[in-house]
């Protein structure tokens, strides 16, 4: 039942305004009010995808959808049978905005600029009658009887019958939530690049392979500590989505060992060692009456200047023809292809992304409402929840999703 009621949503960002937009069509007898602390709304989106804006991923099933998430699969499984990637997709093209899907699975704007996202946000916002404040930085929140009262830095003070926090990984957004009665989890990095300073990688800085394994040693054998994906040999040490992967869903474990560890490459995934040395004694075989060089004919498709890395790694003369391989030889390339150990010593970062692993406790959260167990009539949306993904525009799709829900409940009485 909808009735009049005063709702503060809290952060102008992706889970905010979709909130807002939500709950403004679904209740317009109530009045929403935007709350951003800054003076431009949007800003994360604005950047993400490189300023192309990915959207969401074209993955239309919520059980492989949450698979993406390293915190927060298993509380989106039921989000996302109401409110999907799909439904994101037919809500953007319902309000004219055209998307595409690239190969990798990511959804832009036909555009390639995030500004269409950005004007269809605030345009679809402004006819619903949101209202929008900008520099409006909150600074406290107080809960009285069956209302709240929200301070801001100006000295102001508003008052509301619901109240929706959607601040992303943002301080005064924890500091709410804690002061309100809610447990945070402890805030740091995910989805980030590793720096490693290794011989087997100077000079090949831009070379790239479309698989490979990726595995951090001393955590047990904890599946979310194996990951595969692209690879990128950079000027600081690696990149590409297998290594984000991997970060994101080692963001704890890398955090607790202060982002020193141990590293296992292989570079031929799925293959493992025993079937790569197999395919390298057939090479040899194949190669037995030939002069052919081992540097000069590198197998699996590798590049060329890292396969000659590898060889000089394992101490192999880069002179010898492939029917002078020794059998020891053959273990060691086949271990050094497979199973290369390299040594993390820091934490990248990932382009303009900044994803953030932690924030309020989800056992503390209704996901059919976003409705806080421990505090009525307060709601949460948003990366202010401890709620993250891996790149492909699964962070912008939970916030869509909870934003979502939290406009479809706040409105009713």
């Amino acid at each position: 039942m909808s009735s009049s009621l005063d709702i503060i949503v809290i952060g102008g960002g992706a889970a905010g305004f979709f909130a807002a937009i939500t709950c403004a069509q679904t209740h317009p007898h109530s009045r929403v009010t935007l709350l951003e602390s800054t003076s431009k709304v949007l800003t994360k989106v604005r950047i993400a995808g490189g300023g192309r804006c990915n959207v969401t991923h074209h993955c239309f099933e919520p059980a492989q959808l949450i698979t993406y998430y390293p915190r927060g699969g298993r509380e989106l499984r039921g989000a996302f049978t109401r409110f999907q990637p799909k439904d994101l997709i037919e809500w953007f093209e319902s309000q004219g905005v055209a998307l595409k899907t690239e190969t990798d699975g990511r959804v832009f704007p036909v555009s390639d600029t995030s500004e269409t996202i950005v004007d269809c946000l605030i345009k679809t916002a402004k006819k619903a009658k949101v209202n929008i404040d900008i520099n409006s930085e909150v600074i406290n929140l107080i809960k009285k009887n069956n209302h709240f009262q929200v301070e801001l830095k100006t000295g102001k003070i508003l008052k509301c019958d619901r109240i929706l926090v959607a601040t992303g990984s943002n301080k005064i957004g924890y500091q709410l939530a804690k002061s309100l009665g809610h447990e945070i989890i402890l805030p740091i990095p995910s989805l980030f690049t590793f720096k490693i300073k290794d011989f087997r990688f100077q000079g090949l800085e831009g070379i790239g392979l479309n698989q490979v394994g990726l595995k951090l040693l001393g955590t047990e054998k904890k599946q979310q500590y194996q990951q595969s994906g692209s690879f990128l040999i950079t000027h600081w040490g690696i990149s590409g989505f297998g290594v984000l992967k991997l970060s994101a869903f080692g963001a704890k474990i890398l955090h607790k060992k202060k982002y020193n560890m141990s590293l296992l490459i292989n570079f031929l995934f799925p293959d493992n060692t025993d079937e790569v040395k197999q395919k390298l004694l057939i090479a040899k075989s194949q190669n037995q009456r030939s002069n052919k060089l081992i540097s000069s004919y590198p197998l699996f498709n590798l590049p060329k200047r890292l396969w000659k890395k590898l060889l000089e790694y394992a101490n192999i003369d880069c002179e010898k023809n492939w029917s002078e391989l020794s059998q020891k030889e053959t273990i060691k390339l086949a271990k050094e292809l497979t199973q290369g150990q390299y040594e993390i010593i820091e934490k990248g970062v990932f382009k303009d992304e900044f994803v953030t692993c932690g924030g309020v406790n989800l056992k503390e959260i209704n996901f059919k409402t976003m409705e806080s167990k421990v505090c009525p009539h307060l709601y949460l949306a948003g990366e202010v929840l401890d709620i993250d993904g891996v790149t492909g525009g699964f962070n912008l799709q939970s916030a869509w999703t909870t934003g979502w829900l939290a406009g479809k409940a706040i409105g009713n009485k």
